[in-house]
């Protein structure tokens, strides 16, 4: 069997499309496939995300500035006067 170019497999399909409405433009059976495979492809990264996500231990360490305000404000509040915010470094 010889072998095709795509030129030449381009050349045998020219006249087929010939056929076709000039107004009308279709994706066609290549779009479908683009489309599914893009389709695919993000439904496996986001079920692979989903699993590395899962995998995090995260726990948040509290925040010593907040701490240490919220004893002033407790503190405050108890003497009846308002509590100054520490200022930020």
């Amino acid at each position: 069997m010889p072998d095709m170019y795509a030129t030449q497999a381009l050349t045998n399909l020219v006249p087929l499309a010939a056929e076709l409405d000039k107004n009308k433009v279709t994706p066609g059976v290549l779009g479908f496939l683009v489309f599914a495979a893009l389709a695919v492809g993000v439904w496996l990264l986001m079920k692979s995300m989903n699993r590395h996500m899962g995998k995090v231990d995260f726990e948040e360490a509290p925040d010593p500035d907040a701490a240490e305000s919220g004893t002033k404000a407790a503190g405050a509040a108890e003497n009846g006067t308002k509590a100054e915010a520490a200022p930020r470094t």
